[in-house]
């Protein structure tokens, strides 16, 4: 992705380690965890020193999302991947399907795996996760960077969130009989009716924060203002591109992650 990717020739590169969990059993997610050295990582990082990266994807989405921002950080950092719970490979589980559990799983990974703090990166359903984790846990975040997230669902366009309204009450009328309506339901629920995060709390965070969007980003412009505004010292950065510009403009997405990571 151009000079933001050039290696740090001190940078300590990660062993591999590729393990699955069981999001039922254990809360945690499956990860990728690859070697620095040969250009095949996915995604949470750990630069030389001992703090980590961890990057949660959007809805309906898995860690290959990542695939650009993976052998750039991978450079400097620790890379790890997950899934979130009914995601990619991690398995559903029981119970609640909500962005806190979500974020609760994160936190059940990170202590698993002996993660004390970590840089964490979200996009989407991913940043909300992120924020959502950032208030209950900012003990555990070094630097926090949320790209295209939203606080509540007005937070998104309307032309957007309307189709996906409609699309999540005709599949919730067949949830009762068909376990895949239920599954479609459960998804678009995620965007329907959470998160639900109040401005004011925001106030809290009290590490690092760069809050990212694109500039015909599905999340309202003002509301990403408005996540950025609300946060002490928080650091706004709007790109060419639409809601996915992790992948369809990364050269510039990872220059400004670097820039705010080395700060």
């Amino acid at each position: 992705d151009g000079d933001d990717c050039k290696e740090d020739p001190e940078a300590r590169f990660a062993q591999v380690v590729h393990a699955a969990h069981h999001a039922g059993d254990h809360g945690a997610d499956y990860c990728d965890v690859c070697d620095a050295a040969d250009g095949n990582h996915d995604v949470v990082v750990e630069p030389a020193g001992d703090q980590v990266q961890n990057q949660d994807h959007g809805n309906g989405e898995e860690h290959g999302y990542f695939e650009h921002q993976k052998d750039c950080f991978a450079e400097n950092y620790r890379v790890i991947a997950i899934d979130t719970r009914g995601h990619g490979r991690s398995p559903r589980g029981e119970g609640e399907f909500s962005i806190k559990r979500f974020a609760d799983d994160l936190y059940g990974f990170m202590t698993e795996h002996g993660i004390e703090k970590a840089h964490i990166l979200g996009f989407s359903d991913g940043g909300n996760i992120a924020i959502t984790f950032a208030l209950k846990h900012p003990e555990m975040i070094e630097k926090l960077i949320v790209d295209g997230a939203n606080l509540y669902p007005a937070g998104v366009k309307r032309r957007i969130q309307r189709p996906i309204e409609l699309g999540y009450y005709a599949v919730k009328l067949f949830a009762a009989f068909s376990s895949n309506a239920k599954a479609k339901a459960e998804m678009l629920s995620l965007m329907v009716n959470q998160p639900n995060i109040a401005p004011e709390e925001l106030k809290k965070l009290n590490m690092p924060v760069l809050v990212m969007a694109g500039t015909d980003d599905m999340i309202r412009q003002e509301h990403t203002e408005l996540i950025a505004a609300s946060i002490p010292g928080a650091k706004l950065v709007i790109l060419p591109g639409d809601h996915f510009i992790a992948r369809n403009n990364s050269g510039a997405f990872n220059a400004a992650v670097r820039v705010f990571l080395e700060a």
